[in-house]
């Protein structure tokens, strides 16, 4: 650490790169079952103890005060620091839609929810989430303190196999906890925007191609190329190996579908929260009477009671056997931004 940085600065950085290697090391290790609660935990703490030293850097305190008052808040004669949820908040400030942000936000409530408990097929569900929390964390690292405090050159690529979903779709048929924060996080998916969802910031995904060999002999055995550097045919043909590698993809337990009444708000807001008048009250124009309407007239699934309530229009809903209610897409959700922006066809629903 350089000599150049105050104590309390230089303390948090030196926590903060700790943890995180603690973090990747406890995620690599090929005996241990707790890989993503582990590494959530860790880096909950690495990504802590760095906005602490960003804090100290910049002269600001990361302590909680007495309300009201200017003094600082004490427990046991030891300043009560921020916790990460406020550190974010006062990092990033009005800049609510980050992915960065998304990202970090994303593991406060999963690392409450999974402290306590081991799920490890899990982990492949969570695999691009936590991949972008540690390359957001070693790039917010170069961006405050320079280079030089990266651990990115302390890191190897790690032996992989490849991971099945067969366990994730099983034990989700029969661990409770297991459906409940798999349920929070499609919902926490489901509430982002597309372009969030897109953004390697919040979730890195990679397709890993085994080549025959490299144009050189010194070339290391796996590079990592960032996509924005490819040259446009380059592109052209990584997205027609993409494509042919998605269509090969079956969808596990419907991730990142929405919700009815999510569905409901959404819509409402991208109309621009128009109200109309009933009985004498002002409601929202899009509401869940509206939606139910919707899919029977667009029939994007079938009614309630009928022998195959599977028999939906895919692209726009899906049916949970599991939890046995639907599910929607966000394509069903632009489709119905456009359709009920048309007074014609939102007056024919009536």
């Amino acid at each position: 650490m350089s000599k150049g940085l105050p104590f309390n600065v230089k303390q948090c950085l030196e926590k903060s790169r700790d943890s995180a290697l603690l973090a990747v090391e406890t995620y690599n290790k090929p005996a241990v079952k707790f890989k993503s609660g582990g590494y959530i935990v860790l880096m909950n703490i690495a990504w802590t103890s760095l906005f602490h030293a960003i804090f100290f850097r910049m002269k600001i305190k990361p302590f909680y005060k007495k309300s009201g008052t200017n003094k600082y808040e004490k427990r046991e004669g030891d300043y009560c620091y921020w916790e990460l949820k406020t550190c974010v908040k006062e990092y990033f400030g009005t800049n609510i839609n980050n992915p960065i942000r998304k990202n970090i936000e994303f593991f406060i409530p999963l690392r409450n929810k999974i402290e306590h408990k081991s799920m490890p097929d899990l982990d492949s569900d969570l695999f691009a989430e936590c991949q972008a929390l540690l390359l957001n964390f070693d790039m917010i690292l170069e961006k405050e303190f320079g280079t030089k405090y990266c651990i990115r050159e302390s890191l190897s690529f790690s032996l992989q196999l490849f991971p099945s979903t067969q366990n994730l779709t099983t034990v989700l048929k029969t661990n409770k906890d297991a459906q409940k924060v798999k349920l929070f996080i499609d919902k926490y998916r489901s509430s982002l925007s597309s372009e969030i969802l897109e953004s390697g910031n919040y979730s890195f995904k990679a397709f890993l191609v085994q080549v025959s060999n490299h144009q050189s002999k010194d070339a290391l055995p796996i590079q990592f190329i960032r996509y924005d550097t490819l040259t446009d045919e380059d592109k052209r043909n990584l997205n027609r190996v993409a494509t042919i590698l998605k269509i090969q993809e079956k969808p596990v337990n419907h991730s990142g579908l929405i919700l009815p009444g999510d569905v409901v708000k959404k819509v409402q807001k991208a109309l621009g929260d128009p109200k109309i008048e009933k009985k004498g009250k002002y409601v929202d124009k899009f509401n869940q009477d509206t939606h139910t309407r919707c899919w029977k007239k667009y029939e994007a699934r079938p009614l309630n009671g009928v022998e195959n309530p599977a028999n939906t229009k895919s692209d726009y809903c899906i049916y949970n056997a599991l939890s046995k209610n639907y599910g929607y897409t966000q394509k069903w959700v632009d489709f119905l931004v456009e359709e009920m922006s048309d007074d014609k066809k939102y007056n024919s629903l009536f």
